[in-house]
């Protein structure tokens, strides 16, 4: 699930030292398998299992703020996947919360192995420290080939802008390729159609496999300098199915 990034790449995340204590004190319940996720931009198109929940957790260091995200995330029925999560950012020794995420995603058909799958997120992101709220739709559609050992995803979608009532056009481009039996190299491209796109790149693994992953990732503007850089490194647990 890939929401405030894809609508722009660096702004979410406080100093939250009880985070992770509380990520590790309920890590025991999650422990079910899932590929594709944190730290993508470029979203697939699977969705947690019925029942389900995940956790996507992260921080994120650009040269003048640090963000801390997290965002749950449970599928309920069997085909819709609901998020909601919230973060703030540290930036000249403060910290405020600027983003408030709601999103829904469902499959129109499921990803096979060698196979493809496509599906419809929709949602809304409000920035309180702003007083704006974004509106923003994608389909995500992707392509599994040898076996499931390289996977490539495209978005293609529309944002509506709370603070300039303007609309844009969102588009991402990424793949996965196994490097190893728990380890996997990701890159991707995705941006607007008024500005010049973003590029990403980093590793993710399965520090237990099928339960608990940690990725780390490089990323920039194309074209851009320093100052638009940044550097993440991200927590993901996933749930056996437990809900009612």
């Amino acid at each position: 699930m890939r929401i405030v990034r894809f609508l722009h790449p660096a702004r979410f995340g406080a100093a939250y030292p009880p985070l992770w204590s509380a990520l590790l004190s309920i890590a025991c319940l999650f422990i079910h398998p899932a590929h594709a996720a944190r730290p993508m931009v470029t979203d697939d198109a699977r969705i947690v299992d019925a029942k389900a929940c995940q956790l996507e957790s992260w921080v994120k260091r650009s040269p003048d703020s640090t963000e801390f995200w997290a965002l749950p995330a449970c599928n309920f029925t069997g085909n819709l996947e609901l998020t909601l999560g919230s973060a703030s950012t540290r930036e000249a020794g403060h910290s405020r919360t600027t983003d408030v995420v709601m999103q829904g995603k469902t499959l129109f058909k499921a990803l096979d192995t060698n196979g493809w799958g496509m599906g419809l997120a929709a949602g809304t992101v409000r920035h309180p420290a702003a007083d704006a709220r974004d509106w923003y739709a994608y389909v995500p559609t992707s392509f599994s080939f040898r076996d499931d050992a390289v996977l490539v995803h495209t978005n293609l979608g529309w944002l509506r802008e709370g603070n300039t009532r303007r609309n844009r056009l969102t588009w991402g481009l990424g793949t996965e390729a196994q490097l190893a039996e728990h380890s996997w190299l990701i890159a991707e491209t995705f941006g607007q159609n008024r500005d010049r796109p973003f590029h990403q790149l980093g590793l993710r693994h399965w520090l237990v496999p099928d339960r608990v992953q940690l990725d780390a990732t490089y990323g920039n503007r194309n074209g851009g300098g320093s100052n638009e850089r940044w550097f993440s490194i991200g927590l993901r647990l996933l749930s056996v199915p437990f809900l009612p």
